[in-house]
């Protein structure tokens, strides 16, 4: 399919710059199959799920992935993507024409990495040097949060810039904004953004009204939200991610559907790791290791029957998705009503329900009638 057809024109003024308090005050809409569209609360949820129903989160945990090294004079910022296996990560550069093997970047005192290669997409790779102190300890006191671009803050991490803490901003920190209350396995480098509306009282009052959740982890990667830079889709390659579903939450899921229950997939990421580990009935078989599955219309979900999600990029493998999911037609009418409505877009906006627009339709072959540039 052409990336063009996954265009959209966004006023600037409604991309979200910080999330609303309370988390669950942030807007929901609706997307009915039949095209009826309802505006709510995220704190309706309860009401809009039936007893049964099992929500799948993702629990990973953003770290402070973003870093401002020194190269000489040179000003070099780093954002690691994802762990080689080695002690090594993958990381991406600016300016990376600058870098090349063995090229020391200089963090802080005794923190230190060398480029040890250069990959195909634009990536490096780096051997951290850190004397007496562990990865994470130096994240955690040089780091900062890798929001997207969008987001606009001052760029330099804490203790790097005595000015100012470019993640506290009129009075939020985004340290804590910019990850679910129920992130506990380190390793993300984007925030699974559609969780970012739940909170504790909400998951209390989903619990009473019989509806259940299970968690996965899918450490997410910078690739995942980055917009398309080809003019095909066939042409565009994912980055992998490493994502795990064990035993246990395998069988909790399969059972839920077993008794009538409907899957509701919070955010792109669980949907994307529930369909990898899927088998061909839609089982859920336990996963562990890397997944790099590139979801467009035309693909046949097999474990997913509603979704929670925010409002995405243009051009993004997101939009991909969610049109793939609910239908093209019906995300082209659900982003513009968003947009009449003043809805807050991407990852500290608002979010939308989502209902499987072909449940145990065939595999199609992706369509090739393009939408209009402009939605």
């Amino acid at each position: 399919m052409k990336v063009d057809d996954f265009d959209f024109e966004l006023p600037r003024d409604l991309i979200a710059q910080h999330p609303v308090e309370p988390r669950d005050a942030a807007r929901l809409l609706v997307a009915g199959r039949d095209g009826a569209m309802d505006h709510r609360i995220f704190r309706d949820l309860p009401d809009l799920l039936r007893p049964g129903d099992l929500l799948v989160v993702n629990d990973t945990r953003v770290i402070p992935a973003r870093l401002i090294g020194r190269k000489g004079e040179g000003r070099i910022e780093l954002t690691l993507v994802s762990p080689t296996g080695d002690g090594d990560w993958k990381a991406l550069a600016r300016p990376a024409r600058r870098l090349s093997d063995g090229t020391r970047i200089d963090i802080a005192p005794g923190f230190s990495a060398v480029v040890t290669s250069r990959g195909d997409m634009g990536d490096i790779t780096l051997s951290f040097e850190t004397g007496d102190d562990d990865l994470t300890t130096l994240l955690d006191t040089h780091g900062a949060m890798p929001l997207p671009p969008y987001i606009e803050r001052r760029r330099s991490p804490p203790g790097q810039d005595p000015e100012q803490d470019p993640e506290q901003d009129h009075g939020r920190d985004d340290r804590t904004d910019y990850q679910t209350v129920y992130a506990t396995e380190p390793g993300a480098v984007a925030a699974p953004t559609a969780g970012l509306h739940f909170t504790d009282a909400l998951f209390g009052r989903l619990g009473d009204a019989g509806i259940g959740c299970a968690t996965v982890t899918l450490h997410v990667g910078l690739g995942t939200f980055q917009p398309v830079r080809v003019e095909d889709t066939d042409d565009h390659v994912m980055h992998a991610e490493w994502g795990r579903i064990d035993r246990r939450t395998a069988e909790r899921i399969n059972r839920a559907r077993a008794a009538g229950g409907r899957i509701v997939a919070v955010g792109t990421t669980s949907t994307r790791l529930l369909e990898s580990a899927a088998t061909g009935d839609g089982t859920i078989a336990p996963f562990e290791g890397e997944t790099d599955i590139f979801i467009t219309p035309g693909y046949r979900f097999r474990a997913v029957d509603l979704m929670i999600t925010n409002f995405h990029l243009p051009r993004s493998t997101l939009v991909m998705l969610v049109s793939a999911f609910a239908g093209q037609e019906t995300i082209r009418s659900l982003y513009r009503s968003a947009v009449a409505e003043k809805y807050r877009f991407y990852s500290y906006g608002d979010a939308c329900l989502l209902t499987h627009a072909c449940s145990h339709m065939p595999v199609r072959r992706p369509s090739r009638r393009r939408w209009r540039r402009k939605w």
